[in-house]
């Protein structure tokens, strides 16, 4: 059954596993997910992006095209990728392929990252991150959408530039944002075809973050009922809160190197808790969820279906 809310609720996606704390990556898991969510109702499967870190964390896009194979109709997201620290023509390629082999399934997830510390091993130079991020946005956008490209930036310049195949989706894969700062969330209302919240954000702040979408939507003019809102949503149901609250903390811990995060951003507890707690979110504005579980996921297939559209 479908959960009741004020405004048009779209449903939801499930994370896939992706993390293996104890460094054995089980492809069946990940299957049988990812195929069981799609029987399930849930409308997209995600992956997220966390490349340098002790976290053994499959790459998203490498994942995505596994997926792709694995399932018919479910969509299939990424969010986010941290798009300073990528090439824009190899991206636009790769994610191009991914819409391709997944018949037009894939939903992009970018953002700007919390720092950019890392940019050295990438072979940038730290700082510029906006002025690259809006660059890279429209250098993708432009060759997934023309036959020939000339693009002249301060960064990033092409003279007579092509990429085949395009994408099926057109004008181009939907393109979320996952932004958190007034001056982000104002650059999703003007590039971005959706904005995702980010896990880490609380009832009050995402209702907050919402009010400032709409207000930047209304500035670029454009139609807020064309543009969704999602978020992610870190969930453990167990009737023992404890031990809950105990396996979140690890998870964060090892992919995050943060094992108070855990308290911080996620929802544990009964099930009643948890569905209050995500209620409290939809009636903040969210119109669809990425319900993120960390593990017992077949339990949690079961347990979070209700926010499933029928």
């Amino acid at each position: 059954e479908g959960v009741l809310m004020d405004q048009e609720f779209m449903g939801a996606g499930f994370a896939v596993p992706q993390v293996f704390p104890d460094g054995n990556v089980d492809l069946t898991v990940i299957r049988d997910v990812s195929v069981a969510a799609e029987r399930m109702g849930y409308d997209s499967l995600w992956t997220q992006e966390r490349i340098i870190g002790p976290s053994i964390s499959l790459e998203p896009l490498a994942l995505l095209s596994y997926l792709a194979a694995v399932t018919q109709t479910v969509r299939l997201g990424v969010s986010v990728l941290v798009l300073p620290l990528r090439s824009p023509p190899q991206l636009a390629k790769i994610l191009a392929t991914i819409d391709v082999l997944s018949d037009g399934r894939l939903d992009v997830g970018i953002g700007l990252g919390g720092s950019d510390k890392d940019a050295p091993a990438y072979g940038y130079e730290p700082g510029r991150r906006v002025r690259r991020f809006n660059e890279a946005v429209e250098l993708i956008d432009a060759l997934w959408k023309n036959e020939t490209v000339e693009y002249d930036g301060e960064l990033y310049n092409l003279s007579d530039g092509s990429m085949g195949p395009k994408p099926v989706q057109k004008p181009r894969p939907p393109v979320w944002f996952g932004a958190r700062a007034e001056a982000a969330i104002r650059r999703a209302a003007r590039y971005g075809d959706g904005w995702m919240g980010p896990g880490s954000s609380s009832a009050d702040d995402f209702r907050a973050s919402v009010a400032t979408l709409r207000e930047a939507l209304d500035a670029e003019g454009r139609d807020p009922v064309s543009y969704p809102v999602s978020k992610r949503v870190y969930v453990a149901i167990d009737d023992d809160a404890d031990r809950a609250k105990r396996r979140l903390t690890d998870w964060f811990g090892h992919h995050y190197g943060n094992r108070e995060m855990a308290s911080r951003v996620s929802i544990w507890g009964p099930a009643e808790h948890c569905y209050e707690e995500i209620d409290a979110i939809t009636d903040a504005g969210a119109e669809h969820l990425l319900l993120n579980p960390v593990f017992d996921y077949n339990e949690h297939l079961d347990g979070l279906r209700r926010y499933t559209r029928p």
